[in-house]
């Protein structure tokens, strides 16, 4: 028996976020005082007050998510909460699971999620690439559906975020092609997504290729828990390793429904999601329906405690 903790990445954002929790924990707060320290601006202010469109902007999206993810971590841990048998995070989230783990410096990932960001937005001009969300079709047939639309483009499956939620991405005009086969083959909704870049698409290789370079500079230290990397749904302790699996994730899909199956199947009865919203605790609920797996958030003090009583009961 045991418990682990999952990361959200882009797309859990919202203005007023963790503002319920930063209410009892000034920890919150000092969080992203000190992300705001390296990014140069108000980290805490765009996340509370907006404007949504700039909290939007892949580049300050990507720090504000780290931001949250790790500070929801300190009070977990503040609050005597244990280290997990197992960690992963949702695209972004993997930076934000590599801080809990000890592996990045907090102020050394929030430089490097900035970085990410610019790098995927200037990999595609803005309106060249598209993502879209496929409900109800299986895998199989988006992946057929993908290579049948491409023409010469670039579409692919992004993110196997649940049984029956695929998120596809690539070119714009490919990714439209590609959303009316799959109505014509009976998926039950195609919805273009509100994103400025296509990631985990091959239109990501430059964005790849400046991340590389830049993770040569960074440093990594040995994990205290060793996370899962969803671009291929294995634990990895290697600096060499680690920062292999953090280039290839631009380019590659979001395996999470196989890495939520990999927890469960080592032995997690409890999953908790660490940082803003319940997006990952409903794709996990999907994903893992059996009554004795639980699948929590932590949003405030009151689901804290319970997450925390949870773990406690299956550490």
């Amino acid at each position: 028996m045991s418990f682990a903790f999952v990361f959200p990445g882009q797309g859990s954002q919202s203005i007023g976020m963790l503002s319920a929790l930063a209410a009892a924990e000034p920890l919150v707060q000092e969080t992203f005082a000190e992300a705001s320290d390296v990014l140069g601006y108000d980290l805490w202010q765009l996340c509370q007050a907006g404007p949504e469109e700039l909290l939007g902007a892949t580049e300050r999206t990507q720090p504000a998510m780290l931001a949250a993810g790790v500070a929801t971590w300190r009070v977990w841990r503040k609050h005597g909460g244990d280290l997990p048998a197992a960690m992963a995070g949702h695209s972004l989230g993997e930076y934000s699971a590599l801080v809990a783990s000890g592996a990045l410096d907090f102020k050394t990932a929030a430089a490097l999620v900035q970085f990410r960001g610019q790098a995927m937005q200037a990999a595609v001009p803005a309106g060249q690439g598209a993502m879209a969300a496929i409900l109800g079709s299986e895998d199989a047939d988006v992946e057929a559906a993908c290579a049948e639309a491409a023409q010469g483009e670039i579409v692919q499956a992004a993110n196997f975020n649940s049984p029956g939620q695929i998120v596809i991405a690539g070119a714009a005009a490919a990714v439209d092609r590609a959303i009316e086969l799959l109505k014509s083959r009976g998926a039950k909704r195609a919805i273009k997504l509100p994103v400025s870049v296509p990631s985990h698409s091959a239109m990501m290789a430059p964005a790849a290729d400046k991340l590389a370079q830049r993770l040569q500079e960074t440093r990594f230290d040995a994990p205290q828990v060793r996370d899962i990397y969803t671009v291929d749904v294995r634990k990895h302790g290697d600096a060499d390793a680690i920062r292999a699996a953090l280039v290839q994730q631009l380019v590659k899909p979001v395996r999470w429904t196989q890495t939520i199956q990999a927890m469960v199947g080592s032995g997690a009865r409890v999953i908790v999601e660490c940082g803003p919203g319940r997006v990952l605790t409903g794709l996990n609920r999907r994903i893992e329906k059996s009554k004795e797996i639980t699948m929590l958030a932590i949003e405030d003090t009151e689901s804290l405690q319970t997450a925390l009583q949870a773990c406690r009961e299956n550490a």
